[in-house]
């Protein structure tokens, strides 16, 4: 994996060129080199040895406190000392101004040795990062520095039992607390009554203290929540009380546990049902949890979308190294495992041989010599680095969106919007294929618990659902993004696409796949527009899905046509590795785009039109 981050970094998207920028001035490409041998040291060390170990002995509650394994503590307590949590930022905040990239390639490490026990590191950023962005300057002296630092950890805290995606349903209630209420240090101060359902890291024991970030309502002079997304809001809610100065005050908030979730996988990281405001923990007289509102009245989605954006990212790299991991240990298994011989070319006499044409007097050879176990590898290569690809190609979107002149950052921004839904729905589907074809080269083997791939399997299979299932991205992909300021978006992407596509035309073997992806290129924008021809978002709606799916292919055939370019400056087995990737992608995969948007350009009925009792 190393090799190929490396060639991503340097030889694909050029990061040394970040040095030039003011705030990277005091890097040089060793410091980034130190940076990832840090981090793949402590996965190393203290991540991947426990992965099995948190997936065995999952949380567990006695009714007072949530048990984790010492292991997930020392994981974390050796990730929060390395800096990471604020790797990126401004170093008044702790951080070491790294760029985003950079950043996103030392948290692949992570991810890859053990995605649950790094979800607790993952939130916790976002939410800091989120109150940075939109928090007071108390807020983020207390909340975010803290939580920086990894002496606090956090949360977000969106879903509701009745409300899933459906966040305009919300029914947890902020009032205001008291007379005086926005006179309080740490913000305006309500309380807030209500449950709160799928919290990851919701309750533990690692750090003392827990920041959840809490969308709630507070209700109009009526007394009813204002209906839809913009009666919602967004508070601070500390597991325990702190004062202006970050220091505890002894005081328990009325957050409780209701319940944890028991998980198909992804068990390491705690996953909650809390209670807001119940009286479990009565606090300061009054009845509710206390909470901070952060940014304005009706501007929690809006604020709230800062950290549910990064989070998509991260989903989306998850996915991509879980992949990785089984591609990997499926890569090792077949180049070890003898099993089966190949096909003979011919019989002694020189007849062509018919049926198996297996010579059975011949030794063993290993699984990797099959043609269609190859097969199962390549598509899990073009899956995984090419899911790495579009992840660091974010992460350095990023970068130009704060660093770059202000017409780069503003087409880096506009390009970030239209791939989001891509980086976080393409790698959880189809790096969830690499799983299970990891698992199909073990054979029986990777059905069972001998070998990691089936953890893996189960520890990817979240990721299509939270942090918006593929659905919802979908919906946002045809529904917005792409008709967002006239479909300036797809026609940026379009030319970044096209811009690749001359480049590769003038390589010694780029021609073809080039040509390929400039047609594919043109079926997706005909099919965009056969959509909304009729300017009726249910008929445009109805296959959302299908055409998120083709749009991700025809990105990543973007990418990886453009990571074979840059395999011209490299030699070997890396390139010739990259190349026969590229070549797989689209032979087997870029064709499947012609079906997908079959049924969007037709704007195909049966699924909307489809009668519940039909069934």
């Amino acid at each position: 994996m190393r090799s190929t981050l490396d060639f991503l970094l340097h030889d694909w998207l050029g990061v040394s060129s970040l040095l030039q920028r003011a705030r990277f001035a005091d890097h040089s490409a060793e410091t980034f080199a130190s940076v990832l041998d840090t981090c793949e040291r402590i996965a190393r060390e203290k991540f991947a040895p426990f992965n099995r170990l948190i997936d065995t002995q999952e949380p567990s509650f006695d009714g007072e406190r949530v048990h984790l394994p010492k292991e997930t503590h020392e994981a974390m307590a050796a990730y929060a000392g390395s800096g990471m949590l604020a790797a990126a930022q401004d170093y008044e905040w702790g951080g070491m101004q790294l760029p985003c990239v950079i950043e996103m390639a030392a948290k692949a490490f992570f991810s890859k040795a053990s995605v649950a026990i790094g979800g607790y590191a993952m939130l916790t950023s976002g939410n800091a990062r989120l109150l940075l962005a939109h928090g007071t300057p108390m807020q983020r002296e207390v909340f975010a520095k803290n939580e920086f630092s990894g002496r606090w950890f956090g949360t977000m805290c969106l879903s509701e039992p009745q409300a899933g995606s459906s966040l305009s349903d919300v029914a947890t209630r902020a009032l205001p607390d008291g007379e005086g209420f926005e006179a309080d240090p740490l913000g305006p101060r309500y309380r807030l009554r209500g449950n709160k359902m799928w919290i990851s890291g919701g309750e533990h024991e690692i750090t003392e203290n827990i920041v959840h970030l809490v969308l709630a309502k507070i209700p109009g002079p009526d007394g009813k929540l204002v209906a839809g997304t913009r009666g919602i809001s967004l508070f601070i809610v500390p597991k325990k009380l702190v004062n202006e100065k970050a220091e505890l005050t002894g005081e328990r908030n009325d957050v409780a546990l209701a319940g944890l979730n028991h998980k198909l996988g992804y068990r390491g990281t705690t996953n909650t049902l809390l209670n807001f405001g119940e009286g479990s923990f009565p606090v300061r007289g009054g009845a509710g949890a206390i909470g901070y509102r952060v940014g304005q009245p009706g501007e929690g989605l809006r604020c709230m979308f800062h950290m549910m954006n990064e989070a998509r990212i991260g989903v989306g790299l998850g996915a991509v190294m879980l992949g990785y991991a089984g591609y990997e240990t499926s890569l090792e298994y077949a180049r070890q495992r003898p099993q089966g011989r190949p096909l003979a070319a011919a019989s002694k006499d020189g007849r062509p041989i018919t049926g198996t044409g297996k010579d059975a007097t011949q030794p063993q050879v290993p699984l990797i010599q099959h043609a269609d176990v190859q097969r199962m590898l390549l598509a899990q290569k073009a899956y995984v680095e090419g899911g790495l690809a579009l992840e660091l190609y974010c992460a350095r979107l990023v970068d130009e969106q704060h660093t770059g002149d202000a017409a780069a950052a503003q087409e880096a921004g506009t390009l970030l919007e239209m791939l989001t839904p891509i980086a976080k729905s393409w790698p959880s589907e189809w790096c969830l294929e690499a799983n299970s074809l990891a698992i199909q080269v073990l054979g029986g083997y990777g059905y069972t618990r001998d070998f990691p791939v089936e953890q893996h399997w189960r520890d990817n299979r979240l990721n299509m659902i939270h942090e918006g299932t593929h659905g919802i991205q979908a919906l946002d992909l045809l529904g917005r993004k792409v008709v967002m300021n006239g479909g300036a978006g797809l026609k940026l992407l379009a030319t970044r696409v096209s811009a690749t596509i001359e480049r590769a035309g003038q390589v010694q073997g780029l021609a073809e796949p080039a040509n390929q992806l400039a047609a594919a290129l043109q079926r997706l924008g005909a099919a965009t527009k056969a959509a909304w021809s009729t300017g009726v978002p249910e008929e445009a709606l109805a296959n959302a899905t299908p055409y998120l799916q083709a749009f991700g292919h025809v990105v990543l055939a973007w990418l990886w046509l453009d990571v074979a370019v840059a395999a011209q400056r490299v030699e070997g087995s890396l390139q010739q590795g990259k190349l026969a990737a590229m070549r797989y992608f689209f032979a087997y995969e870029l064709p499947k785009i012609d079906a997908w948007l079959g049924v969007v350009s037709t704007r195909e009925a049966v699924c909307r039109t489809m009668h519940d009792d039909w069934f």
